[in-house]
């Protein structure tokens, strides 16, 4: 089952999130903009508010918590209620998809993979974003991770691993870049990206739809 229950209840608890983080979301926004193709139909999996669509131009957002498509109804976002291990659209419908830490609260990141494989038309993109578990941040989310009504039953990959489902789903890597070097608390100035993985805590991988 989605593990919506969190965003249904405290949608405004999330929201407050980009504006007491507004470095570390920036940071993350730009990575992602060297990524996130500027032409054709995109779709968003796990779009939440919409506060990542909205801004990289992304048509279409998924998610299936009611609360959440509000925010991103609201943003401009054209807005289906469903999961993401079976996505309510027809094969190829899109020319790209993007994906934020939506990996850590899905039952099956494989299922996924294979539904956005099934989306997306051959030679388009995936943009996966996410926490790297193996990062000073992400071993920080995992040590109060029971603290944490978003991130409590969260489950976590490092970058190995995200690389690994990404094979065996059939997608050609293309491209790593990384951002956020800091603690979060400490994270008061816009971080540019870098490429690679493996120092920065929010990895991002461009992958190819064979």
């Amino acid at each position: 089952m989605p593990r919506i229950a969190p965003f249904e209840t405290h949608h405004e608890r999330y929201e407050s999130w980009f504006l007491k983080h507004e470095a570390a979301y920036i940071s993350e926004l730009l990575a992602l903009r060297s990524f996130v193709p500027r032409d054709g139909r995109g779709l968003e999996i796990g779009v939440g508010s919409g506060r990542f669509a909205a801004p990289l131009g992304v048509e279409v957002g998924v998610d299936p918590s009611a609360a959440m498509l509000v925010h991103a109804a609201a943003r401009g976002i054209e807005t289906v209620r469903g999961s993401a291990e079976a996505l309510p659209f027809t094969d190829n419908s899109f020319d790209y998809a993007l994906v934020v830490t939506t990996i850590c609260f899905v039952d099956s990141a494989a299922a996924m993979l294979a539904e956005a494989r099934r989306v997306i038309k051959p030679g388009g993109r995936l943009i996966i974003g996410f926490i790297d578990r193996d990062s000073n941040l992400g071993g920080e989310y995992l040590a109060h991770q029971a603290e944490n009504v978003f991130y409590r039953d969260a489950t976590f990959f490092s970058a190995d691993q995200v690389a690994l489902i990404l094979a065996s789903s059939g997608f050609i890597i293309e491209a790593w870049g990384q951002t956020l070097s800091h603690p979060l608390p400490e994270t008061r100035e816009i971080e540019s990206l870098r490429p690679g993985r493996g120092r920065g805590a929010f990895v991002v991988v461009s992958a190819r739809n064979e």
